[in-house]
């Protein structure tokens, strides 16, 4: 692995059982090991399953997971992919009927707004429910507002720790 590393989590928020499999060799594609998910069914949609996934590679990483999952039906996942040196985090949120979101974060996983972004939004500033849109889709709103009912179902989730202190 060139270049710098970082590390980054997939969230898969629902899956159909059947494209499981597929999701993790999608996943051992991009990260260059076999990945083996634990899938546990998912509250928020009978029928479909969740699971996460840490990962480390090199920057970039986190885009190339969201590409490699990007358009199959009925799957709603995030990455995100941790600040390192050089780079800026980044969270990308996907389902099926909103497509991808990407956004940069900062160092405690917050959405960062890019200066050009709220300058285009400023123009709406004489009409409020449109600059509420702008800084809405700015934000990701959409995506959370859908993907939120799968993220609090996955609360009960067992956790695994990865980092040892001391």
């Amino acid at each position: 692995m060139a270049g710098a590393i970082t590390r980054g989590v997939l969230f898969v928020h629902s899956s159909p059982r059947a494209l499981c499999p597929h999701v993790e060799w999608a996943a051992g594609s991009v990260l260059g090991t076999r990945v083996s998910l634990d899938w546990i069914e998912q509250p928020a949609a009978p029928g479909m399953y969740r699971a996460e996934h840490s990962w480390q590679g090199p920057q970039g990483t986190g885009s190339r997971l969201t590409s490699a999952l990007r358009g199959w039906a009925h799957l709603r996942y995030e990455v995100t992919e941790e600040a390192s040196h050089g780079a800026d985090g980044s969270r990308w949120s996907h389902t099926p009927e909103l497509g991808i979101f990407h956004a940069a974060t900062d160092v405690h996983g917050n959405v960062v707004v890019p200066e050009d972004r709220i300058r285009a939004a400023l123009q709406h500033v004489g009409d409020p429910a449109r600059l509420q849109v702008e800084l809405h889709l700015a934000l990701g709103q959409a995506w959370d507002d859908e993907l939120e009912p799968f993220r609090y179902a996955g609360a009960g989730a067992p956790v695994r720790w990865l980092h040892r202190v001391g």
